[in-house]
């Protein structure tokens, strides 16, 4: 058992993923800062930019921060802004799409679950969200 008991992370001071499609992630709360049960990090959109479609083998909650969104869930398509919240359940195929081809849009995502994992709809290929070093 870890002897951390809190984490102050800066964004601006964290690697980010590129997502590929104009996302680019950074991972907040994880293993790597002591972590046993969630995970949580952002996502910025370029203008026009998309994620794949994905499911998790957990529920998900993700916050519209800044920028015009379409959340696309289990082939339903829903326009979300600034501070706009959904739940998704595990195993409901889902992406986030910037709905501004001229202004950025971040979102804000939490998992269930450290051991969360991402499946792509259109190959079957999962990752673990977490693997422990880069989040």
């Amino acid at each position: 058992m870890s002897n951390v008991t809190c984490a102050i992370l800066r964004p601006t001071e964290l690697q980010s993923v590129d997502r590929g499609g104009g996302a680019r992630t950074t991972p907040l709360v994880t293993r790597k800062c002591g972590s046993s049960s969630v995970l949580n990090g952002i996502t910025a959109f370029e203008p026009g930019a998309a994620i794949g479609l994905h499911k998790h083998n957990c529920e998900e909650s993700v916050m519209v921060l800044d920028g015009s969104a379409i959340a696309e869930i289990d082939g339903v398509q829903y326009q979300l802004g600034p501070q706009d919240t959904t739940w998704i359940a595990a195993n409901v195929p889902h992406r986030f799409i910037n709905a501004s081809a001229t202004e950025p849009m971040r979102i804000f995502w939490t998992y269930a679950s450290i051991d969360a994992t991402r499946t792509m709809i259109s190959t079957g290929e999962a990752r673990v969200v977490d693997a422990g070093s880069s989040g």
